[in-house]
């Protein structure tokens, strides 16, 4: 029988976990939105500088202030950081080439890694039923993705990248989340968002290498330039929603287990479903929908059975009496 106060606090974490979703879902369809006019480090970079205000405003002196930016382990927070940055920017980037459904069905393919690195790294052991699992799913990816025929492109490997370093970021979030607060995780989010767009912008803002032969490297190589009135509201969502979906998150895996929580982050594709048809106007491919039917119940299933795995473990565990 699970103890009140891990329910509690579970239920505690998934309903994070569902308000991150949908902040994410909206920085998803904001940044696909501006990504025919803009630069990709241009939009972090604003977005980014708009979420420390949020954070400076609201979240730090509802944490304790000035105490959130105090950590002993700021190398931790800064892999977790660069690690944030290069999924975003892959995810991103990948959004912009792609029908948004897809994109994200191809990032869900993050639980399915995550068993493997549990393997290659820290020496699990996974069953067959399990191992059977992550091939469907991947069978899922090669659906979507489409490799060695005409409609395969470069683009779509990116949001696979970005579930790799998702997965990353999961385990360092799991590892440190027992000494830091959320907030004091988002904030260091931001500050690297910021620096690493600026670079970014310093780097190839000037728009030299700018081209138009790709939708993500026009994305990402276009120079910066001013902001149009009617995209601002846009870009304060992407602010807004960016911070509060960085907090949330935290705080899910932080007072959820992971088992538990990790399914309500697949609310994110029906969600991806409804703003291609709303936003874009585009339904997923009849092949699309096969995929990620493959991909969203694979990335279940093994999500189900690691539940059942820490609830026999526990079963066996002595009891103090």
């Amino acid at each position: 029988m699970i103890p009140a106060t891990v329910q509690q606090s579970n239920l505690t974490g998934a309903l994070f976990a569902l308000m991150a979703v949908m902040c994410f879902s909206l920085n998803d369809v904001g940044i696909k939105f501006l990504s025919d006019t803009y630069a990709l480090h241009q939009v972090i970079f604003i977005r980014s500088s708009i979420g420390t205000l949020v954070m400076l405003a609201v979240i730090m002196p509802l944490s304790g202030g000035f105490k959130v930016m105090r950590t002993r382990r700021l190398k931790m927070h800064l892999l977790r950081g660069v690690c944030v940055v290069i999924a975003n920017m892959c995810l991103f980037l990948g959004l912009a080439a792609m029908p948004i459904a897809d994109a994200v069905a191809v990032f869900f393919i993050s639980p399915l890694v995550i068993t493997v690195f549990s393997v290659v790294f820290l020496g699990e052991t996974v069953g067959m039923r399990r191992w059977a699992a992550i091939a469907v799913g991947f069978m899922g990816v090669l659906v979507i993705v489409k490799p060695g025929t005409s409609a395969f492109q470069i683009a779509s490997l990116l949001p696979m990248l970005a579930a790799m370093l998702y997965a990353v970021i999961h385990i360092v979030a799991r590892k440190i989340g027992g000494t830091e607060s959320a907030a004091t995780m988002a904030f260091y989010i931001q500050v690297t968002f910021i620096i690493a767009s600026a670079g970014f912008g310093l780097t190839l803002g000037h728009g030299a290498y700018a081209t138009e032969t790709h939708p993500s490297l026009s994305f990402l190589l276009r120079a910066w330039g001013p902001v149009m009135a009617e995209d601002w509201p846009v870009l304060f969502m992407l602010g807004l929603s960016g911070v509060m979906g960085g907090f949330f998150i935290s705080q899910a895996y932080r007072l959820s287990e992971a088992a538990f929580a990790a399914p309500f982050e697949y609310v994110a594709m029906p969600m991806a479903i409804m703003w291609g048809v709303t936003v874009f106007g585009t339904w997923p491919a009849p092949t699309a929908w096969i995929g990620i039917a493959l991909i969203i119940g694979s990335g279940l299933y093994l999500l189900w059975r690691e539940s059942v795995k820490d609830d026999t473990l526990a079963g066996k565990a002595p009891r103090r009496r």
